[in-house]
């Protein structure tokens, strides 16, 4: 007797939304194997990685914080993945987002009125949008790899933020830290309740959910999008650019990361540093995929990888575990949301022995 892989005769609608469920579950299970292996309570591990994050309307508002960029940077990509553009370096257009928004914020003084905060978070997308524009050019001009190109980017950029924040941009008051001035009060985004950090960025990672559905699901650009996506003959054979498909694609995503970027400088951090690469253009990619694609999904999703980067930091400071736990968890779901995808396309059949 054997368990055997069979093609199902379509795609099975069940598991295109039960997949992510069951593969959260297996991801707990094994986290629960890993916590009795480091010799920690398994239920107290649990508690602080699915517990905690939620447990009071303080911690609730820290999540919100953590998912914001996550479903902002995942949004961008959703717009990339479902037109099949493959772009891996949202980490490093979120770095030169928060590196443009830095520049502008450090134009403020005591004269600089409430106009300067639309101006930083342009300042974001516009660079957002002029990173990913130059995997665009070399992928449209010279048909390079948008994978290879926009993932060497990412160090690229990790680069350009180390140069300005030991140098030029370093805070000659900050006792020789490598980091900018605090931004003035001026430029820091408005929070949306007194006692909590979560800022308008969360206002808006949610209308960007609300646009990108009418975009996919209500716009002929959106339909041209993802036919392109889906069957690139069809796309052309029906007059739809590739191009501009393409353009489209990194600009939309760029400019997610880029304001994600903008927001988190401007908002929890409130200035630049050498830490602002955190990893959630990495993450942002398991939160596209978890959520399906799809804008409402990705809420969900950027909520549940949240709670991983909470829980990881909670791990360290009271378990005594390491910060990498939370790449672990990361890990683990992408890789069994990978094979519990195999159940849309195949059903289990257990097979006798002698048959094939």
């Amino acid at each position: 007797m054997r368990l055997k892989l069979e093609p199902r005769a379509q795609a099975s609608r069940f598991w295109s939304y039960g997949s992510p469920l069951l593969a959260l579950l297996v991801t707990v299970l094994i986290g629960v194997a890993l916590f009795a292996a480091l010799g920690k309570d398994p239920v107290r591990g649990l508690q602080v990685f699915f517990w905690e994050p939620v447990k009071n309307t303080y911690a609730i508002g820290e999540l919100m914080v953590k998912a914001t960029p996550l479903l902002l940077i995942a949004l961008g990509l959703a717009v990339c993945f479902r037109s099949n553009v493959w772009n891996i370096g949202a980490e490093g257009q979120f770095v030169i987002g928060a590196v443009a928004a830095s520049g502008v914020a450090l134009l403020a003084d005591k004269t600089t009125g409430p106009w300067i905060i639309p101006a930083v978070l342009l300042a974001g997308v516009a660079g957002g949008m002029a990173w990913a524009g130059i995997v665009a050019l070399l992928r449209d001009r010279f048909n390079a790899s948008e994978i290879l190109v926009s993932l060497m980017l990412v160090y690229v950029g990790t680069l350009v933020l180390g140069y300005l924040v030991y140098g030029p941009w370093k805070d000659p008051l900050g006792y020789n830290f490598p980091q900018t001035k605090t931004f003035d009060a001026v430029t820091q985004i408005p929070r949306l309740m007194k006692g909590s950090r979560v800022n308008v960025g969360l206002v808006l990672a949610l209308l960007g959910v609300a646009a990108l559905w009418v975009f996919l699901f209500r716009t002929r650009a959106g339909f041209a999008q993802q036919v392109g996506g889906l069957a690139p003959a069809a796309a052309r054979y029906a007059g739809f650019s590739s191009r501009a498909a393409l353009w489209c694609a990194l600009l939309v995503s760029g400019g997610a990361a880029g304001l994600a970027g903008a927001l988190e400088v401007t908002g929890p951090l409130g200035q630049l540093t050498p830490y602002v690469p955190m990893g959630y253009g990495f993450a942002a990619i398991i939160v596209a995929f978890v959520g399906r694609l799809h804008p409402v999904g990705m809420v969900l999703s950027a909520i549940l990888m949240s709670m991983f980067y909470i829980g990881g930091e909670l791990a360290q400071s009271r378990l005594g575990l390491p910060k990498s736990l939370t790449g672990v968890f990361q890990g683990l779901l992408l890789f069994t949301l990978l094979a519990c995808d195999t159940l849309i396309a195949y059903r289990v059949r257990i097979a006798r022995g002698g048959s094939r």
